[in-house]
């Protein structure tokens, strides 16, 4: 074709192909200052349960950042319930008949002893490219990259199709009632993007990023009492029914049971890719052999023999606390103890806690659920083509040639609430650190600032793929 052929073709093409609109400039050093410094005042602030509570002043804090960036304040709520409070703050869509997006954190943290830091955990510091301070990794830092990520988009000129909601409880770490309040009300949410949840990991010696993982599912964690009771009596006339022993034969069972091995789609495509990073053979192998087959049971045997893939296989139930008897010179009038479970999805409390009592096989034991209501089974969200598709992008953008690996968490966060009511919530926080520097509910919690420039850069990737 001639040169003059070959350019009107192109024009033509050109001026027939719908008209993109450019995304937004990755934010520059303003943003990540903003990163810093609102996470310096968070972590100042100590929204801890109980008397002198601040996590209402932490929810005015991101308000007044939202507001600077464009919320109005009728789309922006601040809501107490008993000693906390949960933040809401929404930034409407162009298409009201889409189902909202809802961006997941929670204010609260654990409780820290200044007394046992090296550093007092409530006064921020920053030293030699870490941010100490309790909530640094665990987990105020992440929500406020989401936050910033998101403030900038809306100051660039950038308008979702899908209405965004940044939705943050109060209480996560305690009774998880803001949690299910929110799950409650946004029920109808098309996705939950969890910034509490996955995480990249570095590796040790030189801190060069090795994979990154997103959550897809948690196990649901559960505290059963066991109780034996009977009259007792004078030490001097021992008797069989003794109330000490009968536990103890319970909690000894217990102890040694190994429920049925279990995987679900996330599980199997975690110990596929995972086992690429294994730097155990033998672990390696079996993480393989696992993931090709549920019941190989040498490869379960290994896999249940390391402390960090035990909990991947299947349900667990372990002892935890025990008390009984009330004198030295006593026969026990009771014995109690505590057995606390984290649930492969898919399992009622009920029946994991029938199944115990039939291993234990003593009928004079007690089982109570005492878990109450800060926990609910859930099942694993499903591997969305969407999600995947835009969690790849965004890590492709921040951490290039950085793999990406699905994974079931073994812990409890606020995304069971939303996966309870049926809406897909995944654990997306691109932060990463290495295994020695996890202190998330310990002393010395702390994080790289190293993460603000990838964080911010994946969350001006994934916000818009997800919203538009």
């Amino acid at each position: 074709m001639p040169r003059t052929a070959l350019l009107l073709a192109a024009t033509a093409a050109t001026l027939s192909a719908p008209v993109i609109a450019a995304p937004p400039k990755v934010p520059g050093a303003s943003a990540e200052a903003q990163v810093l410094e609102l996470s310096k005042a968070a972590i100042a602030l100590r929204s801890v349960r109980g008397e002198g509570n601040k996590t209402s002043e932490v929810a005015k804090l991101y308000k007044t950042a939202l507001l600077g960036a464009g919320w109005a304040d009728k789309d922006i709520e601040i809501t107490p319930v008993d000693d906390t409070a949960y933040l809401v703050a929404t930034w409407q869509g162009s298409d009201a008949k889409l189902k909202p997006l809802i961006i997941s954190g929670h204010m609260d943290v654990v409780e820290a002893n200044p007394k046992d830091w090296t550093r007092d955990p409530f006064t921020p510091v920053v030293e030699n490219g870490y941010l100490y301070g309790r909530g640094a990794s665990d987990q105020k830092f992440s929500m406020i990259l989401a936050m910033v990520g998101l403030m900038e988009l809306r100051k660039g000129g950038y308008q979702p199709k899908r209405t965004i909601v940044i939705a943050f409880s109060g209480d996560e770490e305690t009774t998880m009632k803001t949690g299910r309040i929110l799950a409650d009300r946004f029920a109808n949410a098309e996705m939950v993007l969890n910034t509490d949840g996955s995480g990249g990991a570095l590796e040790e010696a030189t801190g060069k990023p090795l994979f990154w993982t997103w959550d897809g599912g948690e196990k649901t964690y559960v505290d059963v009492k066991l109780e034996v009771t009977n009259p007792g009596g004078h030490s001097s006339a021992p008797r069989a029914d003794n109330a000490i022993a009968q536990l103890s034969q319970a909690l000894a069972k217990i102890g040694a049971y190994r429920f049925k091995a279990e995987q679900n789609p996330l599980t199997k495509a975690y110990f596929e890719k995972a086992a690429h990073f294994e730097s155990d053979p033998k672990l390696a192998a079996a993480m393989r052999a696992f993931a090709a087959n549920v019941n190989d049971e040498a490869a379960v045997a290994t896999l249940r023999a390391n402390t960090g893939y035990v909990g991947k296989v299947g349900t667990t139930c372990v002892p935890t606390m025990v008390s009984g008897g009330h004198a030295e010179n006593a026969l026990p009038q009771r014995a109690t103890a505590n057995v606390n479970c984290r649930v492969f999805p898919g399992h009622t409390r009920a029946q994991i806690i029938a199944e115990l009592q039939q291993v234990a096989g003593v009928p004079e034991v007690k089982f109570s659920d005492m878990t109450g209501d800060t926990a609910t089974e859930s099942d694993a969200s499903p591997m969305r083509p969407d999600f995947l598709a835009a969690v790849d992008k965004a890590m492709a953008v921040s951490w290039p040639k950085v793999p990406v690996i699905p994974a079931q968490s073994s812990g409890a966060s606020d995304s069971m609430w939303y996966r309870a009511k049926g809406v897909p919530s995944y654990g997306i926080s691109p932060i990463f650190i290495k295994d020695s520097d996890d202190f998330s509910h310990g002393l010395n919690e702390r994080v790289e600032v190293r993460n603000i420039r990838p964080g911010l850069t994946y969350y001006f990737s994934l916000l818009p793929a997800l919203s538009k």
